[in-house]
């Protein structure tokens, strides 16, 4: 891929963060966070010091290793049950302190972590690429740009979505007002994926602190290193403004670590599989808690004749290729008019084929590595299902000379075509760097094929006409739609963000997400009190009084 693109991309964050920073007023102190622990070897550019390290799960510690080169990079203890429900007990006391904090305080809060944001993106990146395998261009587009959107986002607008919101009183209630307040649940548990720790952990942390809440977060086991150093930076801004201790928790272990906070807390969140939020649920229903359920997707890309195709195949490349193609919203699934179909295959094969894979802080990478072991087996064993029923690989990527044990934590990226959704790479969620591109006939086929599939998280619509991108977009069953773009929804941050069928239900983001983590109360009063309040007529007085003596006098003669 050319060697312009990743600078171009990397220019134009560092800008952004830049004219972020101007926005923070000079008054807002910095934070220093102890990063010498974090700031070892991180040099990938020797690729005969790999260590291999053998995944070993144990219950009692969480093993953390670099997915790119499987170099150690420390333990954490997986918590017990009893030791979960200290946590949130503590975070508990916490939040009636918190609950009565004010938004000017909350503010501050954001603006202290904003300028650390941008002031140390590097490292930031760097923490997570270590952690995921991931780029630091794709680290700077998912970690640090929507983080900061967000944060900007709920300083100019969050505290106007939480005052109380005046609603019509009907024409019978002309002498009252009717009103939604909005209160703090409690404490909100959040069990948070790996492909983007930073941005996944404070995405939730972010909303539920500036709401009022404390919040306990249960990291990923493939990404607890960085996890635990994030929560640093949230535990140091925290205290720079008075906040209580234990407000915000990090919390590591493995599944029955999760289990116990969703038993614990007043609200859970979760950004995994469909097969483990049905868990959740099941698990939710115990206490009857709320929850909000991000389960990844099967995001179809349309491609309409009317395109320029060289422009739209970047656009491609980038959605499916974005950290190694581990990301949520990812284009999934290639539906291309048949027109240009022949001409869109063979951009996408030419920039695939020019994208270089390995280590990515060696600094001469496209892509990096694929997170969690034994992944790339089920990313071949995907393109194998759909080579034995017909479909054909035209084109792929190259992988660096990384030594032959580290082979398995990298898969080139794919482009496969003659794909129909029999096969299981057009029906399952990939999450990994793999192009399936599929002919259609006509728009209500493409609708069609799109909305053959059991996910409904995302989709991007490619067209000449932006009033026909925007029929079919209309016409997908699907949470969050892109209009001659990619993913640019998520970039919106006054915009919900969630999916509909196996891709979960409730949102996160935006205006309803912020509220989700309100107990909602509708409250009446008198419009002019004490001069016009409400008085039962005396004939109904009478009547009520007659029937409950009435009611009285057969109940004791039974």
């Amino acid at each position: 891929m050319a060697f312009w693109w990743p600078l171009l991309v990397l220019a134009f964050a560092f800008v952004i963060c830049k004219f972020l920073l101007m926005l923070v007023p000079s008054n807002v102190p910095s934070i220093n966070v102890d990063a010498s622990d974090v700031l070892g070897n991180g040099n990938q550019t020797d690729e005969n010091s790999y260590i291999y390290i053998p995944s070993r799960r144990q219950t009692d510690i969480v093993k953390c290793y670099e997915p790119a080169t499987m170099k150690y990079l420390g333990h954490f203890p997986a918590l017990k049950p009893d030791e979960v429900k200290e946590r949130v007990a503590q975070a508990r006391k916490a939040q009636k302190i918190w609950a009565k904090s004010s938004f000017k305080q909350r503010r501050q809060f954001l603006r202290i972590l904003l300028k650390y944001i941008i002031e140390h993106q590097d490292l930031i990146c760097e923490i997570s690429s270590r952690d995921t395998g991931k780029t630091m261009v794709d680290a700077s587009l998912g970690e640090i740009l929507t983080t900061c959107e967000k944060i900007t986002w709920l300083l100019s607008e969050g505290e106007r979505w939480l005052k109380p919101e005046y609603r019509s009183c009907g024409r019978s209630m002309l002498h009252k007002t009717a009103k939604v307040e909005f209160y703090p649940l409690g404490v909100i548990g959040a069990i948070v994926s790996w492909n983007y720790p930073f941005h996944n952990i404070f995405n939730p942390m972010l909303a539920a602190v500036f709401s009022g809440n404390s919040i306990v977060i249960k990291v990923s086991e493939n990404a607890s290193w960085s996890g635990c150093f994030y929560m640093r930076i949230i535990q140091t801004a925290l205290a720079a403004v008075g906040a209580p201790e234990n407000l915000v928790e990090v919390i590591t272990g493995f599944a029955e670590t999760g289990e116990a906070l969703v038993s614990a807390v007043d609200k859970i969140i979760f950004v995994g599989s469909p097969g483990v939020g049905r868990m959740i649920m099941r698990k939710a229903s115990d206490t009857l808690i709320p929850v909000t359920l991000e389960l990844g997707g099967k995001d179809a890309f349309i491609v309409c004749e009317d395109v320029d195709v060289p422009h739209v195949a970047q656009v491609a490349a980038r959605a499916a290729l974005q950290s190694s193609g581990q990301n949520c919203a990812g284009a999934e699934r290639f539906y291309v008019h048949k027109d240009v179909y022949s001409s869109f295959v063979a951009e996408v094969v030419k920039i695939v084929k020019s994208v270089a894979v390995g280590p990515p802080l060696a600094g001469k990478y496209d892509m990096g590595a694929i997170c969690m072991q034994e992944h790339s087996e089920k990313l071949q064993n995907l393109v194998n299902d759909a080579v034995h029923k017909g479909a054909e690989v035209v084109g792929r990527g190259s992988v660096g000379n990384i030594g032959e044990d580290a082979v398995d934590q990298y898969f080139p990226p794919t482009v496969i075509v003659n794909v129909n959704h029999s096969m299981n790479l057009m029906q399952e969620e990939a999450f990994g760097p793999v192009l399936p591109i599929m002919k259609f006939n006509s728009d209500e086929e493409a609708v069609k094929l799109a909305n053959d599939s059991k996910y409904g998280l995302g989709c991007a619509v490619f067209s000449g006409s932006q009033h026909r991108a925007k029929q079919i977009a209309s016409q997908l069953h699907c949470g969050v739609a892109a209009v001659n773009d990619f993913a640019s929804t998520y970039m919106c941050q006054s915009l919900p963000f969630g999916g509909v069928k196996d891709s979960g239900f409730g949102r996160f983001a935006g205006i309803e997400g912020l509220r989700a983590c309100c107990l909602v109360k509708s409250v009446v009063e008198d419009r002019w009190w004490p001069f016009i309040k409400t008085k039962i007529p005396k004939p109904i007085q009478r009547r009520m009084v007659l029937s409950f003596k009435f009611t009285w006098w057969k109940l004791f003669m039974a």
